[in-house]
């Protein structure tokens, strides 16, 4: 993530996402990008199909703390 993150605003592309970004520093942030994370409907997809387990809502994340 770190790497992909390279020469970009993270922050300003987060804000046109309307996501709001605090971090402790630059590093931090480059680990946040879209690009670092799955896919969460192709994850859900695969372990409905696969039986592992079954969808019964589907949720919007309105906020993440990490610490």
């Amino acid at each position: 993530a770190k790497k992909a993150s390279r020469g970009r605003s993270i922050q300003k592309e987060m804000a046109d996402r309307n996501v709001i970004v605090m971090a402790a520093g630059r590093g931090t942030l480059k680990e946040e990008i879209p690009e670092a994370y799955k896919d969460i409907d192709a994850v859900v997809d695969v372990v409905n199909n696969t039986g592992l387990s079954r969808k019964v809502a589907k949720l919007r994340a309105v906020g993440c703390i990490k610490g």
